[in-house]
């Protein structure tokens, strides 16, 4: 099934799902009953994941505003080597 946008002039923008191929021009709006035109748009762009879009949302921010490191931060904790590398083979 694909998802084909139309716009009545009366209640705006709507989705209609068919199958590929078998989108008329016009469609009848579920609200008013009038006949709303179909819009050509891009498929699906409005509709990320939401991890995604607060990534892209997070990284268009950060060029406008940056964060600001004030000091350094603290050392990180490393962790003890996994116990299996002891057994290996030493060159």
């Amino acid at each position: 099934m694909t998802t084909y946008e139309y716009r009545c002039q009366e209640c705006g923008r709507f989705d209609v799902n068919m199958p590929m191929g078998t989108a008329p021009e016009d469609f009848e709006c579920a609200k008013c009953h009038r006949a709303a035109a179909r819009v050509f748009s891009a498929p699906h762009l409005a509709r990320m994941p939401s991890g995604l879009a607060a990534a892209l949302a997070r990284e268009e921010q950060s060029r406008e505003a940056p964060q600001v490191v004030t000091e350094v931060p603290g050392r990180r904790r490393e962790r003890p080597p996994h116990p299996a590398l002891g057994r290996l083979p030493r060159p």
